[in-house]
Formats: structure tokens, sequence, C-alpha cells
């Protein structure tokens, strides 16, 4: 079992459980899904993060600063840094880089290859994965494609006994788009702003934490 974390710290689920996070840009999505990592580093669970949008000196950088005075063990698939050309894009037992959004079987090889390496170089049995942000998948490739590498890297999720956290803006898509994803996950945590002016989250499919929360 793995509690969630963050909002949802007093919520458990199985191991190999998916979980999308959906809700409007500047809300607190990212955020969350540091949060719930970071509850699994606090325990010696690895953390794994697919970037699409930061490079991974920044995730590793914001990620410390959550833990504290934890030593987590990250692993991070950068898509950002080859694509834009800025920064070094040194690989290293831990960080890895795909040469963009748009190349999902690097990203798909890259991830199984972090699992491996901390499996047998770190003894960490127990990961969770960030990927920020599948909205960034659909501004490269279309959805059938999405589609397709999202069963795959869900039934790696499941298969390594991991828990996997992905983010979307839902509103940056259409409907029909964000309802065919969603049926590749376990449970769904909708995040909207609440009407003191912040945000707040529900998740559903799995048991506990479908009453709104503050974020």
């Amino acid at each position: 079992m793995y509690e969630l974390g963050g909002a949802f710290s007093d919520v458990e689920v199985d191991a190999g459980t998916n979980v999308l996070v959906e809700g409007p840009p500047m809300s607190g999505k990212r955020e969350l899904g540091f949060q719930i990592l970071a509850e699994g580093a606090r325990n010696g669970e690895g953390s794994i993060f697919v970037t699409t949008k930061d490079n991974a000196d920044r995730v590793v950088e914001d990620f410390a600063e959550l833990v504290g005075d934890v030593e987590p063990t990250v692993g991070v698939v950068d898509c950002v840094t080859k694509q834009q050309g800025m920064g070094s894009a040194s690989e290293s037992e831990l960080i890895r880089y795909a040469s963009s959004p748009v190349d999902l079987t690097g990203i798909g090889i890259e991830l199984s290859e972090l699992l491996r390496a901390l499996y047998q170089q770190r003894g960490v049995k127990r990961n969770r994965i960030l990927l920020h942000s599948l909205s960034t998948l659909l501004m490269y490739s279309d959805l059938q494609t999405v589609f397709r590498f999202m069963h795959v890297f869900t039934g790696r999720v499941q298969s390594a006994d991991a828990l996997g956290v992905f983010v979307i803006d839902a509103s940056a898509h259409d409907e029909q788009t964000v309802s065919t994803l969603k049926q590749l996950f376990d449970g769904i945590v909708t995040v909207r702003e609440a009407d003191d002016g912040g945000f707040e989250a529900r998740l559903q499919g799995l048991s506990g934490g479908d009453d709104w929360r503050s974020l």
C-alpha cells in the first residue's frame, strides 16, 4: 500500500495504482504531484520524474526544497534540455534525457532504465513516478499515439508495483480527449477553484478522498 500524501495523506492505495490529476492551469497540480512523491521519499521510496516542462536541475532543486532534511533518491527523465539546446545534458545513473516530448519510445526506454538502476544499484523496490505533463505530449503527438504510449506506461507502473501520478491541464483539451485518457487510470484527482479563491481537490475511483479538500 502507498499513502498518497499531500491533501490526501490519509488515503492508501494499492501498489501498481495509476492516478490522473486534472485541472486548470496554475492550480497547484504540479505541487500536488510533488507532494505525493515527497510522501514516499520520506519513507525511503524512490522518486522518478518524467518532465516535459522543466529541466532536470529545476525538478531536483524544487523537490529537494520540498522534502527538506530528507536525502531523496531521485531519478529524472528530462524531455526538455536536449530539445531546447540549453544547459548540459550529461547523463548520469539517475538523470536521463529524451530528445524531446515527441520521443515517446525514448521516454519509455529511459524510464525502464531508471527503474532498473534504482532496483539493482540502489536496492529501491518501491517507487513513485510523476509525469508532468500529459498536455505537453498531446501538443506533439495525436491522441491515439499518446493513448498507446500511456497504456504501456501505466502497465509498467503496475508491473513494477509502483505508484504513478500523471498531470493534465484539462482546460487545454476537449472533453473527449480527457475522457479517453481517463480510461487508463485507477483514480482521478480533480482540481478546481474554491469559493475562497484558492484551489481544492477531490479523488474519485479509489476508496477515500472523495470529499473536496483544500490544496
